[in-house]
């Protein structure tokens, strides 16, 4: 599984996620971090999918840390689907 980075709009930063298969890849969904500004509170990062569904939120006070945090949650959802599926494929022996 190999994720590709894209760029958006207004700090949003997303991720194709791919399956290798021998006779091609197969994309199998997409996911964004959103950054938006809350006036003088800070900022709100979220994790969504391309139909909107959210999968992780959150809230930090600089936009930095913001962006941190969304990248973290979205390589952390990543690495467990990477692991998922390697526990499900049956083992070469």
């Amino acid at each position: 599984m190999s994720g590709i980075p894209l760029t958006g709009e207004a700090g949003a930063a997303s991720c194709v996620c791919e399956t290798g298969k021998e006779q091609g890849t197969k994309l199998v969904g997409m996911f964004e971090v959103i950054l938006t500004r809350r006036k003088r509170f800070g900022w709100r990062w979220r994790v969504c999918d391309h139909a909107g569904k959210i999968f992780a939120d959150g809230f930090e006070r600089s936009r930095p840390s913001a962006k941190y945090h969304g990248e973290r949650a979205l390589f952390f959802l990543l690495s467990q689907a990477h692991l998922r599926n390697r526990s499900a494929a049956p083992s070469e022996d």
